[in-house]
């Protein structure tokens, strides 16, 4: 919209209100270059998020596996918004790897139970290098929370509670063990 008057409709694939932001502001600045609206949208519309933000990396008997970057609460909690607006009331399981610095030293450990509340359940990875209550930030969570030490072991607790229609969202900015092609596999 610009002056009350529609201008189009940008489709895609990226979720959150911090990317519906961010496209606006890239809008006006295009339009304040000489850029027209329609080559805008157009644009946008055929925009590709980059790696590991909200990136589906599989569809395995109808759960779909997501990667994002996540190294802190104020970036969790708009990707979970951002997914559970699209999918409504569809199974959310979200695995978090604390892994930035900051997070490994507890700096956003208040933070953590608030950014989960749109999943249906959260997975907490726990690494022996930790230094700080990781399961009593869990037991703030208002909804089904656990903590687990091992990508085993949140495998088989995604492979118990996953059904078709299943959203998976792993969180890391790290690599996490190479858990979301494991995860993959394990649900064939």
């Amino acid at each position: 919209m610009f002056e009350g008057v529609s201008l189009g409709t940008v489709v895609w694939e990226v979720t959150g209100q911090h990317n519906v932001a961010n496209a606006l502001a890239a809008l006006a600045a295009a339009r304040h270059v000489g850029v027209v609206p329609s080559m805008g949208i157009a644009g946008l519309s055929a925009f590709k998020n980059v790696k590991r933000r909200m990136e589906k990396v599989a569809e395995v008997r109808g759960i779909t596996i997501y990667a994002d970057f996540a190294p802190h609460p104020t970036a969790i909690a708009p990707t979970l918004d951002g997914l559970r607006k699209r999918i409504g009331d569809a199974p959310l399981i979200a695995i978090i790897e604390p892994r930035s610095n900051s997070m490994k030293l507890g700096a956003h450990r208040d933070g953590l139970p608030d950014s989960v509340v749109d999943a249906d359940q959260v997975i907490w990875y726990a690494p022996a290098n930790l230094g700080w209550d990781l399961a009593g930030t869990a037991a703030l969570c208002t909804g089904p929370s656990i903590v687990s030490d091992s990508l085993e072991g949140i495998i088989e607790r995604v492979k118990s509670q996953a059904q078709p229609g299943t959203h998976v969202v792993i969180m890391s900015n790290g690599g996490f063990g190479g858990l979301h092609g494991k995860l993959a596999e394990a649900l064939q």
